[in-house]
């Protein structure tokens, strides 16, 4: 063997110990890009990892340097992270329409009363007191102003099953308004009925039926969708209660929304139509329904 040859021992030797240097010398690197101790497993707050919080009854020293060589943990990092929290529970905002349902689909025989402008305590008790008789539900869009004068009306659908939905505050003519006080209508029945139900309503019916695309995005922002009406039996008119019958009657069918009111005017004519074609549609095989979404 040559002098300047090492012997085949002491050279394995060298070259473990030389691995080693390395591997602890990337490590070293790696923890301090990180910002934990060299060697350490990524941690989790003692809370979250099971075991006691610092200080805590039972808590055994920390491994590593000793506490005085250890950096006191900022604000920051105790704070929680909220990134991680799960995400509070909302409500799915519906699409922005361009039109609103004028009917419902996929209901078999069905069809949908609706009533607007209420509550009315001259009008809305009778009706809802045929509704109850004959087990059937109906929808009812409210203006914001009325159910404010007569909460207890609004408990009242809602006990019984009905849909309650929001037709404005104070029932003016959509287009016309700016995109705020569409916002201010709109806004603040659903408000209301969230306050009396504990949840805002889920549907809404443009005044006159005068919808515009502020009104669509408005609705759509609130949660709500827009229902128009498939059959209007004029009972705004008071054209007579066997007018108002012959309508409904003749206009029925799967899937049709009647569009009749509890208030706004003299319904006594509304109330009287709804006890004789309402018995009527169950005869001719009908179910009276509301939407679910």
């Amino acid at each position: 063997m040559k002098k300047d040859q090492m012997p085949t021992g002491r050279r394995t030797v060298l070259r473990i110990a030389a691995a080693l240097g390395a591997t602890v010398t990337v490590g070293a690197l790696a923890a301090d890009r990180f910002g934990a101790p060299p060697g350490a497993p990524p941690t989790l707050a003692p809370e979250a990892a099971g075991g006691p919080a610092p200080g805590a009854p039972g808590a055994g020293p920390a491994a590593g340097p000793p506490a005085s060589a250890r950096l006191r943990p900022s604000t920051y990092r105790l704070q929680p992270m909220t990134a991680y929290a799960p995400p509070a529970f909302r409500r799915a905002v519906p699409p922005v329409r361009q039109r609103p349902f004028l009917q419902m689909s996929g209901v078999g025989r069905s069809m949908v009363l609706t009533f607007d402008d209420g509550p009315d305590p001259r009008y809305t008790p009778e009706i809802l007191a045929t509704l109850r008789h004959y087990g059937c539900r109906a929808m009812f869009f409210v203006c914001g102003e009325m159910a404010a004068a007569h909460q207890d009306l609004v408990r009242e659908m809602a006990a019984d099953g009905h849909v309650v939905g929001n037709h404005s505050w104070s029932h003016p003519l959509i287009p016309k308004l700016r995109p705020s006080r569409i916002r201010d209508e709109l806004g603040s029945t659903s408000d209301l009925v969230e306050s009396i139900l504990g949840s805002a309503p889920l549907w809404y019916r443009a005044p006159f039926g005068a919808w515009n695309r502020h009104s669509f995005e408005i609705g759509a922002e609130l949660g709500m969708e827009p229902l128009a009406w498939t059959v209007d039996t004029l009972d705004w008119k008071e054209p007579g209660t066997g007018s108002i019958v012959r309508r409904v009657l003749d206009g029925a069918g799967p899937g049709v929304v009647v569009l009749s009111h509890d208030a706004g005017g003299n319904r006594s004519q509304s109330v009287a139509a709804l006890g004789r074609y309402l018995p009527e549609l169950l005869d001719a095989g009908y179910s009276i329904t509301v939407p679910r979404r």
